[in-house]
């Protein structure tokens, strides 16, 4: 599952690593939470990858109101080609979602501890996302949204959770995005991150969807008073 993410690159760092030409006035976010809107990326008619906003939750064409996207956070790769909600969009409208780490509950003592999840050198990557367009037949609007894509989590850290979001890089950026890719080509990048992950605890403020602050960021000493689910401390 991915319910929680953060990207703190700068404009140029995300150009330089995916291509796109818009200049979004991007601030650092650390606490991205589902039906928020979000960055995705996404190759139009023009042959180019454009930076665009959507609602994370994605809303089915056929869905009678919005309110579906709210369930729709998270698209299963090993059902993503079958499922109703998921399957035209991952056939024709996939995207990236540019990130550089994610959250996840683990279950200890004292309660559920959240921890960061990112890539050894904590560079910014993609996970895989797919796209929706969404038509309000009461107020006559169009509403685009985004799912992420999860598989089984790595070895690395299955016993935070056992789910993980699918993490893309370099060359699976194009096949990704191609028009044209097989379904084969594209089931073959849905599998568990192979590379090196660094999870640490952070503070329980990541709870409160309301908190997003660069401290989020920072790791939990080993000795730090215990939390509770609100990120108080306490010394018990």
């Amino acid at each position: 599952m991915c319910g929680r993410f953060t990207r703190t690159a700068t404009l140029e760092e995300l150009q330089k690593l995916f291509g796109f030409e818009e200049r979004p006035n991007l601030a650092p976010r650390t606490n991205i939470a589902p039906t928020q809107d979000i960055g995705i990326l996404r190759r139009e008619d023009d042959g180019k990858t454009h930076w665009r906003e959507a609602r994370w939750g994605l809303i089915p064409s056929w869905a009678k109101d919005d309110s579906l996207g709210a369930k729709m956070i998270n698209a299963r790769g090993e059902t993503v080609a079958e499922k109703p909600a998921f399957r035209a969009a991952f056939a024709r409208r996939r995207c990236l979602v540019p990130a550089d780490g994610f959250y996840e509950w683990k279950a200890e003592e004292g309660g559920k501890q959240p921890y960061r999840i990112t890539l050894e050198d904590g560079r910014p990557f993609a996970f895989a996302g797919l796209w929706e367009a969404w038509h309000d037949p009461r107020r006559k609007t169009r509403l685009e949204s985004c799912s992420i894509v999860t598989v089984e989590a790595a070895p690395a850290i299955a016993e935070i959770h056992h789910r993980m979001p699918v993490i893309l890089e370099g060359t699976s950026f194009d096949l990704w995005l191609d028009p044209e890719a097989r379904p084969a080509d594209l089931q073959s990048l849905l599998t568990p991150y192979g590379g090196a992950l660094r999870a640490y605890k952070v503070s329980k403020a990541v709870n409160k969807v309301a908190i997003d602050s660069l401290e989020l960021l920072e790791p939990l000493p080993e000795d730090a008073p215990r939390e509770d689910d609100k990120g108080q401390m306490s010394l018990i």
